[in-house]
């Protein structure tokens, strides 16, 4: 048994709640196949910033594969998995998220979506590094051909002429998207020793245009609702949860509501989750679509390149208010 004072725990936060904080029973559900799931898409967007998709079609064995080469990776030996790191920002993380001073019980798994960037920080699986290379890339695949389905059906609910306003900055070739693979290990000693819950994750919302959730079946992601209150979402291993990000806050003018939200670790189970940051061009300008924006509105926010927001919001913390230097002041 490993004994912990302290001192171990004081780079991580932990969350104390007078009550715990129980299962949120309200998440949308969207049903891809749903006649009127472009509507339902738009009322998720505006009010939570999030949704959780089913009848996705993605083929659930590409989702078991990946998993468990994800488990595999995860449970070698710590100077194996270091030999895939350290991040730049691409390749293999343990408990430091980002330069900038941001810590989470959390290991994980950084990849660009370009196959010759992937290639190079998967040489660590040696022989299965094929295999591995394989699974992510028929994976993505699936999970891309989704998201564009999903961004066109929030066009066609916007009543924005060129459904393909959003998709197309994802299926460009340049498109700066990226994966991630994240591994939140249980944790009952330093759960105990904190009488509290311990953040794999801290909150922040995700700067990309959209980003596509998979998990296992332990709890942990937590949502922010509007009024402030966090909330748990119950996990489902089958479906996909979908996040506005902020570019796309952005591009609908604030209407679609960028979603603050976090991760806690479980004490007793481990958390598998592989997320797709889908991302425009790095040179691509962004700003609020005229069409959406109300008569005499104006924009809420600067024009500005994915370039210079990327680098802002990578120069921040998690928990800063990335969008505040992008957004308009009074007279401007």
């Amino acid at each position: 048994m490993v004994v912990l004072s302290q001192p171990a725990l004081e780079p991580f936060s932990v969350i104390r709640t007078c009550k715990p904080i129980g299962l949120f029973s309200e998440i949308p559900v969207i049903d891809l196949t749903d006649p009127h799931a472009k509507t339902l898409i738009i009322r998720a967007c505006e009010e939570f910033g999030f949704f959780k998709l089913v009848n996705h079609g993605v083929p659930m064995e590409l989702v078991t594969k990946l998993e468990a080469l994800a488990n595999s990776f995860f449970n070698l030996p710590q100077p194996e998995k270091d030999k895939a790191g350290p991040p730049d920002p691409y390749g293999y993380g343990n408990k430091k998220i980002g330069p900038n001073g941001d810590v989470g019980w959390v290991e994980y798994l950084l990849l660009h979506t370009n196959p010759q960037i992937l290639s190079q920080k998967t040489s660590i699986f040696q022989e299965n590094g094929q295999i591995f290379r394989s699974a992510v890339e028929d994976y993505m695949l699936a999970v891309k051909r989704m998201a564009f389905e999903v961004l066109e059906l929030m066009a066609d609910g916007l009543e924005i002429e060129s459904r393909n306003v959003f998709s197309r900055l994802l299926r460009d070739d340049k498109s700066d998207s990226c994966f991630r693979l994240n591994h939140y290990p249980p944790c009952p000693e330093l759960q105990a020793l904190s009488g509290g819950n311990l953040i794999g994750f801290g909150e922040h919302t995700d700067p990309q245009i959209i980003s596509v959730l998979r998990s296992n079946n332990t709890t942990g992601l937590q949502i922010c609702l509007k009024e402030g209150t966090w909330v748990s979402v119950p996990p489902d291993q089958t479906s996909f949860f979908i996040n506005v990000g902020d570019i796309l806050q952005v591009m609908t003018n604030g209407r679609f509501r960028s979603v603050k939200h976090r991760v806690l670790a479980d004490p007793l189970k481990s958390r598998i989750s592989m997320i797709f940051f889908g991302g425009p061009p790095l040179s691509e300008k962004i700003a609020p679509l005229p069409s959406l924006m109300e008569e005499r509105e104006g924009s809420l926010y600067k024009e500005f390149t994915w370039f210079e927001y990327k680098r802002s919001a990578y120069a921040s913390r998690l928990a800063d208010h990335r969008l505040g230097l992008f957004e308009k002041t009074a007279g401007q």
